[in-house]
């Protein structure tokens, strides 16, 4: 019996199929160096040279009167893009569109700011967790300190309705929703006011944007007051 001839496979027998590609082998770096174990070395490092240097405690130390101010500007340019939302002689429905998403942004900047500075101040020992959740019972300066709880409470309650919105459609809700609503403006003075004089003397910077925020609520209360005297606006 004649012996059997080897088998020798068709040419592309073994080639990819159509729209495959062979797994190409992963290259290495050369040298066999690879950056990924000095990421983690390089963040502690960075960490350790930022101790070193006391950031984190100059960090808080400027949020100490700082986040306040942050939260009260951001708050205060809420209620300018809630106002040009409501606009509806300068601005089509695209551009309103676009300052609502503004105006509710810096709400939610606004919030967070306040968070903070509610932190710190917790942190730091200015005040108690207690006088900060509950008006009115900071044992050295419970009026002022209450103001800032109560405009705290305030504006969360219009950020919330806010977020809501839809739930008041009807016409006696969207009435409530308005009177929510415009509480921002109480609670912006009684935010001011526990700014100003519920801490230590403010420095200038801190003054100025303190009387350019009073300037700029002023301007958009007056305006507020005008379109809805001449139907002009609408709600925020």
């Amino acid at each position: 019996m004649p012996p059997t001839p080897p088998f020798i496979p068709p040419p592309g027998a073994f080639a990819a199929p159509p729209g495959r590609s062979r797994p190409r082998a992963r290259s290495r770096p050369a040298g066999g160096f690879s950056a990924r174990p000095a990421l983690p070395a390089a963040l502690l490092l960075l960490l350790a040279v930022a101790a070193r240097a006391g950031v984190a405690e100059r960090t808080q130390e400027f949020l100490d009167f700082g986040a306040g101010v942050l939260a009260l500007v951001s708050l205060t340019a809420t209620v300018l893009w809630g106002l040009a939302a409501t606009d509806r002689m300068l601005l089509g429905p695209a551009h309103r569109l676009l300052a609502q998403g503004v105006h509710r942004g810096l709400a939610v900047a606004g919030l967070g700011f306040l968070a903070l500075h509610i932190w710190v101040k917790v942190a730091k020992g200015h005040t108690t967790g207690t006088a900060a959740a509950v008006p009115l019972t900071d044992a050295s300066r419970p009026f002022l300190v209450g103001l800032g709880t109560l405009s705290g409470y305030l504006f969360l309650a219009v950020a919330v309705t806010g977020a809501v919105r839809s739930a008041f459609a009807s016409v006696g809700r969207s009435l409530i929703w308005r009177a929510l609503h415009m509480s921002a403006y109480p609670a912006w003075g009684a935010a001011l006011v526990h700014g100003l004089y519920s801490g230590r003397a403010a420095s200038g910077w801190v003054t100025a944007a303190y009387a350019l925020c009073v300037v700029a609520a002023g301007a958009a209360l007056a305006l507020r007051l005008r379109w809805a005297r001449d139907g002009r606006g609408g709600g925020s």
